[in-house]
């Protein structure tokens, strides 16, 4: 059974510019990530996919097997996790691998075992994909959206 990890850490977020590698706990945030997949005993490779040297340098550091550099095209607000994802498989012709685990930066807390405890849920469901949710600490009936005029509306 081998599984690769595959870590997307864009550059240019203008939300929180360098989100990716502002400290956490005294380290980067993706390298909680990575750290996370070096735990796994299911995960073979732990990839970065990124636009960024300074990222793969960092991603690299912490334990990254692979870095793949993604063009500009697939570095923008508005690219789709599937396009990047996509771009990430091609320029990985050479691993052996039969799952991918997509796993996030920005959530860099993770509890020991649950990757691997995701794979294997995985691996013995009848399922294409698996993702992990969490309850929400509120009712969703209490959530709003800002709509026109700064004014907030129920969603």
């Amino acid at each position: 059974m081998k599984a690769i990890a595959i870590i997307f850490a864009r550059g240019g977020s203008k939300g929180l510019p360098g989100k990716n590698i502002r400290p956490l706990g005294g380290k980067p945030l993706i390298a909680w990530s990575i750290e996370s997949c070096k735990k796994s005993k299911l995960i073979k490779n732990i990839i970065v996919s990124t636009d960024s040297k300074i990222y793969a340098r960092i991603a690299l550091r912490y334990g990254a097997t692979h870095i793949v550099y993604r063009p500009k095209k697939f570095s923008q607000d508005n690219s789709t996790d599937y396009q990047v994802l996509k771009h990430a498989i091609k320029s990985l012709k050479f691993l052996s691998y039969k799952f991918i685990a997509y796993i996030r930066p920005t959530t860099p807390i993770r509890e020991k075992g649950v990757i691997d405890n995701a794979i294997l849920s995985f691996i013995k469901s009848n399922c294409s994909s698996l993702r992990a949710v969490h309850e929400m600490p509120e009712s969703a009936y209490k959530t709003f959206e800002i709509k026109k005029k700064n004014m907030l509306m129920i969603v």
